[in-house]
């Protein structure tokens, strides 16, 4: 892994949230790259129940300060970036008031899933790719965890695939059992539409549920890992059927090992 440039892009990390499947696995991926002597970068939405002040995010300037047109609105962009603790990794966070200030992640105190997670993971792909360019900074890899950072795969081939930053980039999707019920806001479609991406390419989200997000996002990937032991069928079914690369669920003993091996295939070089 040394000197192999992988970028973390994540709906959730450790320890800014509570810890799930996807937001250990986004800590402790990054980690064991880290620790190899690779370069990362972790990018995350910066919730509202981030506490800032505990874990002492600041405003990047340089960074900030671009709008986002998300279905024909100017929104402002803000990067934040904090280190977390005895690591020495930094973690950038894709910030807006309108979409992230709310002191919630992904639905409300009943549970029920926020009207506007549409465009707050259009916000995030866009946002996350717009701030790289900034960076200046080619990943070799991109390793996608979460649904609201599934647009991300197809955001880059279709919206960006003329960006010369990303030409030799490798992106690959992790797979959780972390879902929601229902869909998200049924005019996700058009709002993608709106960014002159060919619609056949994602004509699956006039149904904006959790498979049809995570199969766009499967489509769009490189490679695939399984990232829960147990994932929907109808989603397994795809996984296998989609001919990519895969790396099949590891318990966390195995992980390691497992996750160096295939990022270091040549399937990913």
């Amino acid at each position: 892994m040394k000197d192999k440039r992988i970028l973390y892009v994540s709906s959730e990390v450790v320890p800014y949230l509570p810890e799930t499947e996807i937001s250990s696995m986004s800590f402790e991926a990054p980690r064991l790259v880290n620790q190899q002597g690779g370069q990362i970068r972790i990018f995350m939405p910066r919730y509202g129940n981030i506490n800032e002040r505990r874990h002492q995010l600041h405003e990047v300037i340089r960074l900030s300060g671009i709008n986002l047109v998300i279905n024909d609105l100017d929104m402002p962009l803000i990067i934040k970036v904090a280190s977390i603790p005895k690591e020495r990794i930094q973690v950038y966070f894709i910030d807006n008031d309108e979409y992230f200030k709310r002191k919630a992640t992904l639905t409300d105190e009943n549970g029920v899933l926020f009207s506007d997670n549409d465009e707050r993971a259009i916000f995030f792909a866009k946002g996350v790719i717009e701030t790289v360019k900034k960076l200046n900074w080619s990943p070799d890899i991109i390793h996608v965890h979460g649904w609201l950072a599934s647009l991300l795969p197809l955001y880059l081939k279709e919206y960006y695939k003329d960006e010369p930053l990303f030409n030799e980039s490798k992106i690959v999707t992790s797979i959780y059992n972390q879902s929601f019920n229902d869909t998200l806001n049924k005019d996700m479609f058009n709002k993608i539409k709106f960014d002159n991406i060919n619609e056949e390419a994602f004509k699956s989200l006039e149904e904006p549920t959790y498979n049809n997000l995570m199969k766009i996002a499967i489509d769009y990937s490189d490679a695939l890992i399984v990232g829960s032991e147990d994932i929907p069928e109808n989603l397994d079914n795809y996984i296998k059927n989609s001919e990519k690369p895969i790396l099949d669920y590891k318990s966390k003993d195995e992980f390691g090992p497992a996750y160096t091996e295939f990022f270091t295939s040549e399937v990913l070089s």
